[in-house]
């Protein structure tokens, strides 16, 4: 791919505008000249995701990057409800899928805890990465290669000068990608293929959803 902006930025942030760091990160993430930056929450306040626009977005990147702050180990409410949508079965994966293949999938995190509170013996009781197969998974499942994140700990208590620092190598990353030297070492994704039996058919879902409707009902 050839585009100017091959780099998609896919931020989510329930509370942007009282953010101290995931606000300057897209902010300066958005000033890299190949970089597209769509918040989500922005976008759509009343969770009404847009799936053609964002598939659309998602074919022009070679490089998609997930912002956002950790919670509950995961992602945000809006981002999970993007990932089920958009990262749909038949268009980004499965049979008829793979339209996502080849690509890289960069994590960019935020985190409420600290980094020594992601060990064994911290509150968190795991190393952060302990926290990411999920991640790692559902980019193989689109064909995608999941790349060592970006983790910045302790959020809240991150001085000015640590976020304009964390922000400087965000967006040197970013203008220099693919030209990471630890891509050199990294293996192409691992194929998983899904067939088609691993889904109901048409039929089989309309029959599932009359019941559904039938049984309630039957309760009200």
């Amino acid at each position: 791919m050839t585009d100017a902006t091959d780099i998609l930025l896919i931020t989510a942030h329930p509370h942007m505008e009282h953010s101290r760091v995931n606000k300057v990160l897209m902010e300066s993430a958005a000033t890299v000249p190949r970089v597209e930056v769509r918040d989500l929450y922005a976008l759509y306040p009343d969770y009404l995701i847009d799936v053609a626009a964002e598939q659309a977005a998602l074919k022009q990147a070679r490089l998609v990057v997930w912002q956002h702050p950790i919670h509950w180990y995961h992602m945000p409410p809006l981002m999970k409800l993007w990932v089920d949508e958009v990262l749909s079965f038949g268009w980004a994966y499965g049979p008829d899928g793979g339209l996502l293949d080849g690509r890289d999938l960069w994590l960019v995190a935020s985190t409420g805890g600290p980094e020594d509170s992601y060990r064994p013996e911290g509150y968190n009781r795991y190393h952060f990465d302990a926290f990411m197969p999920a991640y790692d998974q559902t980019a193989a499942l689109c064909g995608m290669r999941f790349l060592p994140p970006m983790v910045l700990y302790g959020a809240h208590r991150m001085s000015a000068r640590e976020l304009d620092a964390q922000a400087q190598v965000l967006m040197q990353r970013l203008a220099g990608y693919p030209n990471w030297p630890e891509l050199d070492d990294m293996q192409d994704c691992i194929a998983c293929q899904v067939p088609v039996s691993a889904r109901p058919i048409e039929k089989d879902a309309g029959e599932f959803m009359e019941t559904v409707v039938r049984l309630a009902r039957q309760a009200a």
